[in-house]
């Protein structure tokens, strides 16, 4: 149950932001929080990366350090004029994530951070069969996303959030495994590791 403060943050990028960088302390602030789902990557100025989801550019600004070729999508026209602004250096195109407007094989890396959270069950099993089919063979699709806390002291914390601005999605995706809705798809090898008191999860697959 997502109070009025969700539809606040939404339209105003500040306050966003300023949950965003709350949020992001457990993890050690929002730019590692950003970037964590890239740490290990082999990414070069040649990689063809599509941020998923980009809303405001929020990761998009740290990809286009490491490719010149990064492409941000996302289904908001607000969030992409945004991402316009803050991170020029990328492409952009407005569209949903179950139905990406690229050919097969087209990206080296797919990468998506807070966002799965927002899909319904139906939504989210499109969403991954679409990055597996516009992923190269050996592309990677890296995600940062909530997880249920194995450590008890972050349960409170989390609930709270997710009063305060999820509703249900963000709750069933707690009880989704996400390495095997990517291995049932056709990846063959998904990694996760866990942060903040396990209540964040960077999941890695490899087409």
């Amino acid at each position: 149950m997502a109070t009025i403060l969700r539809d606040l943050s939404y339209r105003y990028q500040w306050l966003y932001d300023s949950i965003s960088n709350v949020a992001a302390l457990a993890v050690g602030g929002e730019k590692r929080f950003r970037q964590l789902p890239l740490q290990g990557l082999s990414i070069s100025p040649e990689t063809r990366v599509l941020d998923l989801c980009c809303g405001s550019g929020q990761a998009t600004q740290y990809l286009v350090q490491y490719s010149q070729h990064v492409t941000g999508l996302d289904a908001s026209p607000r969030s992409i004029d945004r991402a316009k602004a803050n991170v020029p250096q990328a492409d952009y195109i407005e569209a949903f994530a179950q139905d990406i407007p690229f050919d097969d094989n087209t990206f080296d890396l797919v990468h998506t951070s807070a966002a799965l959270h927002e899909m319904d069950a139906d939504t989210l099993n499109r969403i991954i069969w679409e990055v597996f089919r516009i992923l190269k063979p050996g592309g990677t699709f890296t995600i940062a996303d909530f997880h249920s806390p194995t450590n008890p002291l972050f349960w409170p914390g989390l609930a709270a959030f997710f009063w305060i601005f999820e509703t249900e999605t963000a709750w069933n995706l707690l009880q989704t495994d996400l390495t095997g809705l990517l291995s049932a798809v056709g990846f063959q090898r998904c990694d996760r590791t866990l942060h903040a008191g396990g209540s964040l999860q960077v999941v890695r697959a490899w087409k």
